[in-house]
């Protein structure tokens, strides 16, 4: 249950939480295993870590969820603010975790979707600005902990290519396009976008 609220910031009601928490149960017995969820919270700790207030439920104020932080710094980051380096650093070694992994709650596939979108959007973003600050390696570092999430998805696979391309290192560039073109086509028979495409063939001899 407090995993559940820590991806309800702002509370949610107790009737929504019983029926996503109990799924498989009538909504009679969901709200009686949401009472007994409650009271064994209450029984766990000697501090109160749970609020109810008008039919909501919520994380008390002082309760920390690591999440929060990391979605803060990922706004900042979307948002086009400068993150110090060390922090970015640390960024992307937790944009690298899955979510609660080994949880098999049906209510944890929208926000594992959710997750992913951000970590994958926010990683890109940062290698963008690694690329364009000239840290090749943070650069590269990033794009590929975005690439490990999502294979197909080509944002990553392109900036790998640039980047390999300002250090002058073309073949490499080639050789990763090459390498992308070839899973796509194994996998799912689509080519990469013509974006893609032109960077590559940019590079190559005539």
């Amino acid at each position: 249950m407090l995993a559940f609220l820590a991806f309800h910031k702002d509370g949610v009601r107790r009737c929504s939480a019983a029926e996503q928490l109990w799924p498989d149960c009538t909504m009679q017995r969901a709200a009686a295993n949401l009472r007994s969820a409650l009271c064994h919270a209450r029984r766990a700790g000697s501090a109160n870590v749970i609020d109810s207030v008008d039919h909501c439920l919520q994380l008390s104020s002082p309760v920390w969820v690591d999440l929060h932080d990391v979605g803060n710094l990922a706004q900042e980051v979307l948002s086009g603010q400068g993150v110090p380096y060390r922090a970015a650093a640390g960024l992307v070694d937790e944009l690298g975790r899955e979510l609660l992994t080994g949880w098999s709650d049906s209510w944890l596939l929208l926000e594992r979707e959710r997750w992913d979108q951000l970590r994958l959007h926010t990683l890109e973003a940062l290698a963008q600005q690694f690329q364009v600050a000239q840290q090749y390696v943070p650069a590269l570092h990033t794009a590929l902990a975005a690439i490990a999430i999502d294979r197909v998805r080509e944002t990553a696979h392109r900036i790998v290519m640039e980047v390999h391309i300002a250090e002058g290192n073309v073949a490499s560039a080639v050789k990763c396009y090459q390498e992308y073109k070839a899973f796509l086509d194994r996998e799912l028979s689509v080519a990469p976008s013509r974006r893609m495409t032109q960077l590559a063939e940019d590079l190559m001899p005539m």
